[in-house]
């Protein structure tokens, strides 16, 4: 059912851009489609998510109305939200993706309005890549809901603590993290990315890559940090990623971070010396394998998900460590 799902969106997707007089999307077939999956669910959503109108959501959209695109190409962009509509149809993007090709179950309600919704998407920055293609020129409550083809979900540290936390802190125990020597840090969290089928390809990734290097920027940002995940939900089978990742590349002391003691999922399951680098790194999702290019660090411990059928991870990012040929290319250089 997903696949025919898929398959019929992305037909759809091809029709709309070549009837506005635009080559259509390149994609990288079947296996292509499947292994970049990984990428998209750094945060899968809470089991009881329920739909709400987003209030704060709405008058913090309406009063900064985003001055900045941070980047175009061709017909796509990479901007905030600045709309009720625009998260509306960030939210219909992550129900097709999470609910409808992906394992994660629904209940009643979220089965009903086809939305993914919880109540961070009330006060968090949502990022957007939209093809206008498919917009057709509409804006505000004209938007088409599938003109928006990529997301991510940000939440800076100051209106995380104004709002009763982070995400992340249900998996993992960050208060020491945060309070420690990084306490004059400024923290974002990156969550509830995904991206449309046919346009799971390096051209979009690069414009949401870019669209978070330049938020850093913006805000000044210090330190990135979200959940990642394997599909499976048998750490045996997953020994050798989680192992390769143990070793060569946990959070240093100063930076260490674990998952609570009750999800608390061991993940040095081999010997180093025992590792098959090569092989590990084959057996990475490709979101993860994107984010230690870049000069991630991963948390100590994994975590299970069974209702979504994961195994989580955690990865930090201090924007210092972040390798340079990144900063270079996404022009994401902290301002002095």
């Amino acid at each position: 059912m997903a696949k025919m799902a898929s398959h019929t969106l992305m037909a759809k997707v091809e029709a709309d851009r070549l009837r506005a007089g635009l080559p259509g999307v390149a994609t990288r077939g079947s296996a292509g489609a499947r292994a970049i999956t990984g990428f998209e669910h750094m945060t899968l959503p809470h089991s009881d998510a329920t739909v709400t109108q987003l209030p704060e959501a709405q008058a913090r959209a309406k009063a900064a109305a985003s001055p900045l695109s941070f980047a175009r190409k061709g017909t796509f962009e990479v901007r905030l939200a600045r709309t009720p509509r625009e998260i509306d149809a960030a939210q219909s993007l992550r129900y097709r993706v999470f609910y409808e090709e992906m394992s994660a179950q629904a209940d009643a309600q979220t089965r009903a309005s086809k939305r993914d919704v919880d109540r961070f998407d009330e006060f968090c920055d949502h990022l957007l890549v939209f093809d206008h293609a498919l917009a057709k020129g509409a804006e505000g409550d004209d938007l088409p809901l599938d003109a928006v083809v990529g997301c991510y979900r940000l939440l800076r540290q100051d209106v995380a603590e104004r709002h009763g936390g982070f995400y992340t802190a249900s998996e993992y125990d960050i208060a020491p993290l945060l309070a420690r020597v990084n306490k004059d840090l400024r923290f974002l969290e990156l969550g509830r990315s995904c991206v449309l089928a046919p346009y799971r390809n390096k051209p979009t990734v690069e414009l949401l890559w870019h669209g978070i290097a330049q938020y850093v920027a913006l805000h000044n940002l210090d330190v990135m940090f979200g959940c990642a995940s394997f599909e499976g939900t048998d750490p045996a089978k997953l020994k050798l990623p989680l192992s390769y990742l143990y070793h060569y590349h946990l959070t240093p002391s100063e930076w260490h971070v674990r998952a609570l003691p009750d999800r608390y999922v061991e993940m040095n399951l081999m010997a180093k010396e025992d590792i098959d680098q090569r092989e590990a790194w084959r057996m990475l999702p490709p979101m993860i394998k994107g984010y230690l290019r870049a000069g991630c660090y991963i948390g100590d411990g994994a975590v299970v998900d069974q209702q979504f059928g994961t195994t989580d991870v955690l990865i930090l990012f201090p924007v210092t460590q972040i390798a340079e040929r990144y900063l270079t290319k996404f022009g994401s250089s902290k301002p002095a």
